[in-house]
This record gives C-alpha cells, structure tokens and sequence, in this order.
C-alpha cells in the first residue's frame, strides 16, 4: 500500500471514528443543513462568527465514512479562519475534487485535505466528500435556504 493510501485511510477512519466538533451549537448565527440524495448523507452545520472571523463550528447528522471524516476535517480547518480564508478552503478542496484524479494538487493550498485526492478515483464518492463543504459555503455566503443544500 502507498503511503499516500494508507494516510488517506488513517485520516478517514480517525476522523470517521472520533468526529471532530461533533454536535449541535448553542445560538449559532448560521445552521444549514446538507444533503446528498444519492446515498442519504445528511448533516447540519453550525457557524458562529466573531466578526468575520469563523469562531467556532460544529455538524451533526449521518452518513458515510467520506462524509463524516470530511465534514469533521473541514471544521478543525475553518474553525480560527476568516470567511475569506474558509472560502479559498472550500474553493481549493471543491476544485481538487472536481479535476481528473491524475492532476497534480496544490498541497500548499490543501493542507490535510490532500488525503481527500484519492476520492477523486471514484467519482459518486465525490459527492460525499463534498456534502458538508457545500453547507458550509452557503453559510459563509449568509445563505439559509429553507431546503437542505444537495450535492446536485
């Protein structure tokens, strides 16, 4: 197994395992909530900001081991950022995720996040990496549609 794989496989069964900022929000300033009707992920994010700054973020709900780990992910990376600086996170996660699966990454844009690569092999399983990433998007764009934000 490459190393590549077997961090991609550690990353999504820790955070698949051991959620990070898992759980509902007391007052936050913005819930949303994410749906992929493909397989039945659902999540709901909260944000709470100080300013434009991100202070504090949680989700809940359920769904895949993909989804879990990368709802999870995604919010131990926004949680201290701008809106700005999470929005170039989304941007550059987003558009990893949507390029052939032999295109090289940005990993200095990426991060952690470059453990995700791997997802773009398969392409139904995009959608679930993405769930949480398109409900955060909406709420840093102050959007709270009244349906679930779908990977369609």
């Amino acid at each position: 197994m490459s190393d590549a794989r077997a961090m991609y496989e550690q990353v999504i069964l820790d955070h698949n395992k051991n959620p990070r900022n898992f759980g509902p929000m007391e007052a936050p300033d913005r819930v949303v909530e994410g749906f992929n009707p493909l397989c039945g992920d659902t999540f709901k994010i909260y944000l709470k900001f100080d300013g434009d700054l991100v202070a504090d973020v949680k989700f809940e709900g359920q769904g895949c081991a993909i989804s879990k780990s990368s709802a999870s992910l995604m919010t131990t990376l926004v949680k201290g950022r701008t809106r700005d600086g999470a929005q170039a996170l989304f941007d550059a996660f987003h558009h990893m995720l949507k390029t052939d699966h032999t295109a090289p990454i940005d990993e200095a844009a990426l991060g952690k996040l470059k453990v995700f690569a791997g997802v773009r092999e398969f392409p139904v399983r995009v959608k679930c990496a993405t769930l949480a990433w398109h409900a955060l998007d909406s709420a840093l764009n102050n959007e709270t549609p009244e349906e679930p934000v779908t990977t369609e």
